[in-house]
């Protein structure tokens, strides 16, 4: 620890159980566990439904332009058209070559994919914040956060299917927050590791992760570099938050390949052309642009904070502070308690504020200037702000649960009190998980009725078109407030039926 760090007031983090040995607490240490199994009973059964569902996904909107190029063009073709003629993302092209790469397979399997690399990578997370409170990591408890957090991301909000289900959302959204979360940890590694090339590799990482994460979603971009550039700054060692350069380096090192990556992006043929399509478009500084992105601002936040499910998350990080006192000891010796430095501990509590206020800010204007004024109503693209927020509501809870046991220990009520707040904890979580029922139940009758619906049809459609039909009918199968074909009037605008006759080998499609 740096000198100016121990020249802080300290806050200790939980001390051993008070009382004892291991039978301190003894309420607190059956409630805990129960409360860890329940929830994640409750919230992984949503979750396994959700990714039960993916068996019952078929292409919708951008997904029958995306299949039929890589079927024609392959995984370096569509990662061309992307950057020529679409819109400059080269990551995401490539990555969605690999996803339609064995055709419809890779977008049922995806769902599956994105929530066990997600569930393991917030489980290290978390027990990287165990560790930093002072106590032992508890597996049950740690799973039981991560499939919280994730079940309210995927099915809190209003657009649950294109979150985890739709691949082309997903790829843009919801994976960028997943490699986050592992660029976070392989950070840790890294700033923390011995001299060795291992750290070389670390840093170097950093800058690639960095590019290909700027040519894949411009919103996880912009709030990545955001959190990175925060903490880069306190990361300072002069303000006495790190010992060294290597936290400020690694965070340089990312923010210089967001920086590189959005350039390619920018600057590429695909992207000069989108934004020719919009050549009178106002100034994103004229007065009301700013006035318009404000107010849309504040429509998305009036949407988040009008769900009272993502409290869900501060309430299981609550059950994790609360763990954290549980150390077990070997009877009739102290064990010291690790001290946090008051500047560290105010730097964490701060800085997701901005990260989050700006960050969804960041995105609101990029949608509108994307999107236009409706550019706000597009949910899929909160998920880059809403990781964030709920991982720091997680973590505010952990504060708080750990505080709580520390100012509680040495009552002689302590054990029932804690044992009070830990139901009170759970119970809320539990009600958190149970208010996404109804939208799990929605999501999967209209997942599996538009199965059926879609098969039937394709089976009609390969009939006819082996026969030598090229002007065939198709019914549009709507779901998760997506485009179909036959969306707009003029059939020549009309890029998703295009790219039904393209998937199908057809010159055209009718309305049926």
């Amino acid at each position: 620890m740096s000198t100016a760090a121990m020249e802080d007031e300290d806050v200790h983090a939980p001390g051993p159980a008070v009382g004892g040995g291991r039978g301190g607490r003894p309420l607190l240490r059956g409630l805990l566990p129960a409360a860890g199994a329940t929830l994640v009973a409750a919230a992984g059964g949503l979750i396994a439904v959700g990714c039960f569902l993916g068996l019952y996904v078929r292409p919708t909107s951008d997904d029958w332009c995306a299949a039929w190029k890589v079927r024609e063009l392959g995984v370096l073709g569509i990662t061309s058209d992307f950057y020529l003629t679409q819109n400059g993302r080269v990551t995401n092209a490539f990555l969605s070559g690999v996803v339609y790469g064995d055709g419809l397979a890779g977008i049922k399997i995806l769902p599956t994919v994105i929530v066990v690399c997600f569930t393991a990578g917030l489980v290290l997370l978390g027990r990287e914040l165990v560790r930093f409170l002072g106590g032992r990591p508890r597996p049950l408890v740690l799973t039981a956060c991560a499939l919280v957090v994730q079940a309210l991301v995927y099915f809190a909000g209003t657009r649950s299917y294109q979150v985890l289900l739709w691949a082309p959302a997903t790829i843009s959204h919801t994976v960028p927050s997943l490699i986050g979360v592992w660029a976070v940890l392989l950070a840790l590694w890294t700033v923390r590791g011995p001299r060795s090339p291992v750290r070389v590799a670390g840093f170097v990482s950093a800058f690639l992760i960095g590019f290909a994460l700027g040519t894949l979603s411009e919103p996880f971009a912009l709030v990545s570099g955001l959190l990175a550039g925060l903490v880069g700054l306190l990361c300072v060692p002069r303000f006495g938050l790190a010992r060294n350069w290597r936290p400020f380096t690694w965070c340089l090192l990312w923010c210089s390949g967001l920086v590189c990556g959005l350039v390619v992006l920018y600057t590429s043929p695909g992207a000069r052309w989108r934004r020719a399509q919009q050549p009178d478009k106002e100034s994103l500084l004229s007065a009301g642009e700013l006035r318009g992105t404000v107010a849309d601002w504040l429509r998305v936040w009036d949407s988040v904070t009008g769900q009272w499910a993502y409290l869900g998350a501060a309430a299981v990080g609550v059950l994790l502070g609360l763990a954290c006192g549980l150390r077990g000891r070997a009877p009739g010796k102290r064990e010291p308690r690790r001290a946090v430095p008051r500047r560290m501990l105010t730097a964490a509590l701060l800085l997701p504020v901005p990260v989050v206020v700006l960050g969804s800010f960041a995105v609101v204007v990029g949608l509108r200037s994307g999107y236009g004024p409706s550019g706000w109503t597009y949910a899929r693209t909160w998920t880059n702000f809403l990781v964030p927020m709920e991982l720091a509501l997680c973590g505010y809870g952990a504060l708080l649960g750990a505080r709580g046991g520390r100012r509680l220990a040495g009552r002689r009520s302590a054990d029932a009190s804690l044992a009070t707040a830990a139901v009170a904890a759970g119970c809320l979580a539990l009600a958190s998980v149970a208010a996404l029922v109804p939208n799990v139940r929605q999501l999967t009758t209209t997942t599996v009725a538009r199965s059926v619906a879609w098969d039937a049809q394709n089976a009609r459609i390969r009939t006819e078109t082996a026969h030598g039909a090229t002007d065939v009918g198709y019914r549009p199968l709507y779901i998760g407030a997506l485009a179909e074909p036959f969306f707009t009037a003029d059939y020549d605008r009309d890029w998703v039926a295009t790219c039904v006759s393209n998937w199908y080998g057809v010159t055209r499609i009718h309305p049926r």
